[in-house]
Formats: structure tokens, sequence, C-alpha cells
């Protein structure tokens, strides 16, 4: 493990930038940023697409360390090239920005009122892959929909098993049990779901951490406790529906959370601009996720 990377994770200023988009979201990412479905004719064209909206925010002018920690990829990026170089080794050797792989393969069914991850049958030979283009660490997404103690146990528990598969390949896992911000005991969940993550992290060796993805909490400085724990690396938002606006008043509010905006960060953004207008809205949208995440 690179030790710069450790130790710039968990002591630098700035946010991580969420640019992991998959096989299913990608078509609205592409539409928020104006393409429509009519522009490509399958999923190769499609990946080629996105590829190119991504390699114009990584190569932007204000894509920079100055404000940005990490960034997190989504395999087919993670594969690709940037100015000849690969994706990963351009975010660090060019950038100064730590590189991170989206490894999970999406959303259960809802039961017991939680989206589980998918059975990843492939996940090892995913974190070899990783490992061979110098990633940093991984991200696995699931969803609280409803404070229900058995399915957030189960969630919690999900992850924490992957996590533990992802640190013996010396990667750092982003554990990310999201809560659903239109839950209607949202609160209840996130209290639920804390008690479960600090009873999760004493199975964590004293050696070894993990970082955190949750959706801003409810109530302001409610994962202060994660924060400050031994075996947290880090604890960052996700933007989950928010706009950015939102997203960056309520982060301001919880010290020691900084964002991992996906959605909130390229808000903005579109294919028709100049290469001006587009690093003035990536600049405008980062200096604001970076306020907020420093406070």
């Amino acid at each position: 493990m690179n030790q710069e990377q450790v130790k710039k994770m968990r002591d630098g200023k700035g946010f991580i930038a969420a640019l992991d988009q998959s096989g299913g979201s990608t078509p609205k990412a592409l539409r928020n940023y104006g393409i429509n479905e009519d522009s490509y004719k399958n999923e190769a064209e499609m990946f080629d697409l996105v590829h190119e909206m991504r390699t114009r925010i990584i190569s932007s002018e204000s894509f920079t360390s100055e404000h940005i920690l990490g960034a997190i990829l989504f395999k087919e990026t993670m594969e690709r090239e940037i100015e000849g170089i690969p994706t990963a080794d351009y975010l660090w050797e060019k950038k100064g920005i730590i590189p991170f792989l989206k490894i999970d393969n999406g959303l259960a069914e809802e039961a017991n009122g939680v989206q589980l991850m998918k059975p990843m049958p492939e996940v090892d030979k995913l974190l070899e892959r990783a490992v061979e283009k110098n990633i940093f660490g991984t991200k696995e997404r699931s969803v609280i929909k409803s404070a229900n103690k058995e399915g957030i146990k189960q969630i919690v528990e999900q992850q924490f098993e992957l996590a533990k598969k992802v640190l013996s390949y010396n990667l750092i896992p982003i554990v990310e049990p999201e809560v659903d911000i239109h839950a209607a005991d949202k609160a209840e969940c996130e209290e639920i779901m804390k008690a479960e993550i600090l009873e999760q992290l004493k199975s964590i060796p004293e050696d070894q951490q993990v970082m955190l993805k949750l959706t801003i909490p409810t109530e302001a400085n409610l994962y202060r406790e994660l924060i400050e724990h031994p075996r947290v690396m880090r604890v960052v938002a996700l933007s989950g529906g928010y706009s950015r606006e939102q997203a960056n008043e309520l982060l301001a509010k919880n010290h020691g959370m900084i964002a991992s905006f996906s959605r909130a960060l390229s808000e903005g953004l579109s294919a028709a601009q100049s290469d001006d207008e587009f690093d003035k809205t990536m600049s405008e949208s980062i200096k604001g996720i970076y306020e907020a995440s420093i406070q």
C-alpha cells in the first residue's frame, strides 16, 4: 500500500469525486450531460461516450489535488487510458489524486427494508486486477429503505464481510450502506446502522482501517464517533439525490465528514459547453463542494 496515499487520504483536505456510474446508471449520466440514447447504438459506444465525459472531467484544469483527494472509477474506466496513460496512473501521477474502484454488481431486490449487494462471483479476479492497476481502494454500495433492524444488520454484515476480503488484497474498502433520503424513518435507520457499524468495526484488526460512505445524517454530527474511530480512515458523504446546493449546505453542518459526490459534482456540465465554459462550471462546483468538506 502506498503510504503517501494513506497519509493524504487520512489527513488531507478535500473530497472524493465519484465518477463510477456503471452500465445501469450510465444512460442517465449521459442524458444529464446532454447526450441522449439516440447518440449511441450499443453498450460499447455508450461506454466510449461516458469515457470521453470522464476524461474531460479528469483532465480539466480545475480537477486537481488542491481540492480533490480521490476519485472513484468504474471498472471500464480503470481499464481505459487518458492521454495514453492508464486512468488510475494518470490520476495519481499527473494529478496527485488517489484512485478507487467501484466493485459491486448493483443491488438485489428489496427485502427486510433493504437492498443488499448482488452476488459477486468474480470479485477476487476484479480485486487482483485492481492491484495490478495501482488502485488504492474500493467502493461497494447497498441501500437501506426503512428502519428494519434485521435488514440493517444484514446489510452492514454483508458490507464488512466484503470489506475484509478487500483488506486481504491490501486495498482500502469504502463501506457504503446508503440510507435512502426519502425513507420515512431516515433518522431511526441511521441510529440503527451506526450501532451495527460500531459493532462490526470491532472485528477489524488494530493495524487495518476502512472508510465509510454514508448519507448525510438527519441529526448533524451523528457520525462523530465513527469519524474519530481508530479503525476508520475517513467518513465521506454521498449526495443521495440532493441538489449540490442542498448537499453542500447539509454536509457543512457535519464536521469531519467530507463529500464523495457523483451527480452533484457533475451538475451543470454539458457536452455542448466550450472548454472554457466547462472548466468554469467545474471550478465552481469543485470549490463549493470543497468548502462544505472542510467545515
